[in-house]
């Protein structure tokens, strides 16, 4: 099977494009030697998860079920820590992850613009991924940077006093 099927969309809302099966053999593989590596050590759940993250970016069913059956664990255990924790995310993230601050200053200096041209120039949403999974999009509530607000951050790059108008070359930067 070469995607993973999503149920059909809500009434009034598009369908989701469907998600790529991510899960190669190389990847099955790499998944089975970092389980063994914690094997029989289940306070070591949460670096496992980690690891296995790192494989592919994201963790989808197969990754988190393969964890699970292989730990001893209940899947409900290991789905409860990767929802519990934002630094897991079980939907495909992008190569770039962009992030709009909404904090205080970003926000009354036009925080809310700058994230309405993102989403807009990239037809997502927040907490998104655009289909070629070039970019993920997000909202923080700061970066430490309020007297550069409005910010936005790419990956580790911090662009300050962003200017909706300047949003196509701001993403022109990131391939």
């Amino acid at each position: 099977m070469t995607t993973t099927e999503l149920s059909p969309a809500p009434l009034g809302r598009p369908a989701l494009p469907e998600i790529p099966d991510d899960m190669t053999d190389d990847v099955r593989a790499r998944l089975r030697q970092v389980v063994a590596r914690h094997q029989g050590h289940p306070d070591e759940l949460i670096q496992l998860l980690h690891e296995a993250q790192a494989l592919l970016g994201w963790l989808p069913h197969e990754m988190l079920a393969t964890i699970a059956t292989e730990m001893g664990l209940p899947y409900s255990r290991v789905r409860g820590v990767v929802t519990f924790y934002s630094l897991f995310t079980t939907v495909p993230r992008g190569r770039h992850t962009i992030s709009s601050c909404l904090g205080t200053a970003c926000y009354v200096r036009g925080g809310r613009d700058v994230l309405a041209k993102l989403s807009d120039t990239l037809g997502i949403d927040e907490d998104e991924t655009t289909p070629d999974r070039r970019f993920s999009l997000g909202v923080v509530r700061c970066v430490g940077a309020c007297g550069l607000a409005p910010v936005v951050t790419v990956d580790d790059d911090v662009h300050k006093r962003v200017n909706p108008n300047k949003i196509n070359d701001l993403l022109e930067r990131y391939e």
